[in-house]
């Protein structure tokens, strides 16, 4: 054969399949402008350079794996209807005389051609559009801008490695169903449907099982780090539930609307019902699909946009105060001194720039974790066994206590006052194992909670005792050790926000320099140093949401597209007979429009409820990130649920039209009017 005559042939099969190929392509070059992006604002130095630009660096090389990883599954999806419509054609040109080989070629040829458009047009887009993406980028991170327009070699070829693996992987698969099916398989396999399924109950049986105990894991969860535990596994649980769900369910619903004479024997229910039941195996596949992509797109984008809305308040919650100094010593009498020369070298720095204070929190406090059950504390337990029951325990002085607040209150021996901070513990005694049982006094509404009690999941108990040393000797023969004692100094500051910086860093350095603080392990933290990578971070994390949603968006809508595609051509011939047999234009209207409701709406309602049983444990994720705000993160996941639904309904419209214009024989222009 001449040269170029199976070129020629791949590209005529392209272009008169281009209502199947055109989506295709769009989505190939659509991840591959991602996947290129990505790579560009990962490799980035105006990104590097930004406050936690290593971290964001490493979300995004992780958010290009996980990219790569999900194109791959998306273009075997779509690759494969494409090969299941071409079967007719091969199988066609195999009776005509043309031999495995020779198709083989032409797959090639096809392969090769959609690759070559796909990295084509997507490297250029990506090229084209990255600058855009790194603007966003920096505005979203509160980064400076920058109009240096560069182009990501490195980038370029990962994402032509990466495609260009994927596409070789497509060639084979698609090779391989050609060459195992026979030419009569080939013609047939456009027109073969599935047997009349039945209803699995074991596996529906199995799929309720799945959701009940992820359902049940995700709402009874009562700590983040049991939440991230569990995550992975929890959502393993509910793709598989979903899958053997909506397959056993869409059988189950077909049969119970057949029964319903009163359903089923109408003009616009019974022609969709009837082919609904013969595909209902793959049907329920591709809805469950639909509904696990949509539920990916909200928990995603719900959780990351109420990351960065809420930025503000993760930091103050991680910050309370503008400036904190925690200094660490092992004595425990004798210290008041040194700490008494250490106060006035913050003093001194902070009077020599002329800055007043507000808000100052000054005590001493010895912390120690453990379990907390029942009231009683044990601080040598195996708390990784536990973590349901793991606390934080802060014991203060009622002298820096009273100080601190303005207050006069006396304890008796046996007698403390009690903040749960993070924890609903509020009983009237509290007791360490193997020493006294403390009477509360007084539960407290408010307290001074120092850096290291706010950036931690665990919850805390701050007991005010009246006698430090005293109340820590249980502790420290429990644990065999003496404990340290932490002196806290924290304080507000009506400055700008870069002299809160300045002052921070002359601080640290006058600590530095300072003699009274040798020998101390001390900390000093800064809300306004930290800003930049709050809000880097947060600003990384939302973008990678909001990349990774519109890609699983893509997804979810051309699976939705082929959905319908592939069910409108095998209900062709079927609308047809009952077009000769007096149904009308308007008919089959009314009887698409009862297929989509029956079925169409089903995964954006599943997806909705899975994500209401998945906020519990979302929120307490979010903890992990400092985000207590609940209602923030309520009104993020509504909002994104509601453009969701009205995105999916403009989705079925589109969809709908598609399906009437196959069936009906119509142009999809005409359809759509």
């Amino acid at each position: 054969m001449r040269m170029g005559f199976y070129p020629r042939l791949a590209w005529d099969g392209i272009r008169k399949n281009r209502r199947l190929y055109t989506p295709y392509l769009l989505a190939c070059t659509g991840v591959v402008m991602m996947h290129y992006i990505i790579g560009f604002l990962a490799a980035s130095p105006i990104v590097a350079a930004l406050p936690g630009g290593s971290t964001i660096a490493a979300m995004l090389r992780m958010g290009g794996g996980v990219l790569a990883f999900f194109s791959a599954l998306f273009l075997f999806y779509s690759n494969a209807f494409l090969i299941r419509r071409r079967k007719k054609e091969f199988g066609l040109y195999n009776i005509l005389g043309m031999g495995k080989a020779q198709i083989a070629h032409i797959l090639f040829w096809e392969t090769l051609l959609t690759a070559a458009l796909a990295l084509g047009l997507g490297l250029p887009a990506g090229v084209g559009l990255s600058k855009l993406f790194e603007l966003l980028m920096l505005r979203m991170m509160n980064g400076g801008v920058s109009y240096v327009f560069s182009i990501s070699v490195q980038g370029m070829r990962q994402t032509a490695a990466v495609f260009g693996g994927i596409f070789l992987l497509l060639f084979l698969n698609s090779l391989r169903q050609v060459s195992l099916s026979s030419p009569i398989e080939l013609l047939r396999s456009e027109s073969a449907g599935e047997k009349p399924p039945r209803a699995n109950w074991a596996l529906g049986l199995l799929g309720l099982l799945l959701l009940g105990a992820a359902y049940y894991l995700a709402v009874t969860i009562r700590d983040p780090l049991t939440a991230l535990a569990v995550f992975f596994g929890a959502v393993a649980m509910v793709i598989a539930a979903t899958y053997l769900l909506f397959i056993f369910g869409s059988v189950v619903l077909c049969r119970l609307l057949q029964r319903s004479s009163g359903y089923y024997y109408q003009a616009r229910h019974f022609v969709s019902t009837a082919s609904m039941v013969y595909r209902m195996k793959r049907n329920g596949a591709g809805l469950a699909s639909i509904c696990i992509l949509l539920t990916m797109v909200l928990v995603m984008l719900s959780s990351t946009a109420a990351l960065y809305i809420g930025a503000e308040d993760s930091l103050r919650t991680r910050y309370p105060r503008d400036l904190s100094l925690d200094v660490y010593t092992e004595a425990q009498n004798g210290e008041e001194e040194r700490l008494t020369l250490a106060r006035m070298a913050v003093d001194e720095a902070l009077a020599s720039a002329g800055v007043q204070v507000t808000e100052v929190m000054d005590y001493r406090h010895i912390g120690v974790n453990g379990l907390l059950r029942s009231g009683v504390f044990s601080a040598a337990a195996d708390s990784d066994k536990a973590l349901a029951d793991l606390i934080n325990l802060y014991l203060v002085p009622l002298a820096d206590y009273n100080r601190d607040t303005g207050r006069q209150a006396v304890l008796e021996d046996g007698q403390v006052l009690l903040y749960p901070f993070r924890t609903g513990y509020t009983a009237e005694t509290f007791a360490i194992e193997g020493g006294p049982v403390w009477q509360v006094r007084e539960v407290l509404s408010d307290f001074m909670v120092h850096d290291s009690a706010a950036v931690d999941v665990v919850p805390s108990v701050y007991l005010v005792v009246p006698d430090l040393p005293a109340a820590a000797a249980p502790l420290e023969a429990e644990l065999g050790k003496t404990l340290s004692v932490c002196w806290t100094y924290g304080f507000d500051l009506d400055l700008e926000p870069e002299k809160q910086i300045e002052l921070y860093r002359a601080l640290k350095g006058a600590l530095e320099e300072s003699g009274p603080m040798a020998g101390y392990v001390w900390r000093l933290e800064s809300l306004e140093a930290n800003r930049g990578d709050f809000y880097g971070t947060y600003g990384g994390l939302f973008f990678l949401g909001i990349l990774l949603s519109l890609v699983f968006l893509a997804a979810a809508v051309l699976i939705i597209y082929y959905k319908q595609v592939s069910e409108g051509y095998e209900d062709q011939a079927r609308f047809g007979i009952m077009r000769k047999v007096g149904m009308t234009a308007r008919d089959i209207r009314a009887s698409i429009n009862s297929q989509m409701r029956t079925v169409f709406f089903l995964p954006l309602l599943m997806a909705g409820l899975h994500f209401c049983f998945a906020f519990p444990m979302v929120r307490k994720l979010l903890m992990l990130f400092n985000l207590w705000n609940t209602r923030l993160l309520a009104e993020t996941s509504v909002f994104c649920f509601v453009v969701f639904s009205l995105f999916y309904c403009a989705v079925y419209w589109m969809t709908s039209n598609a399906y009437y214009a196959i069936v009906s024989g119509m142009h999809p222009e005409d359809a759509a009017a």
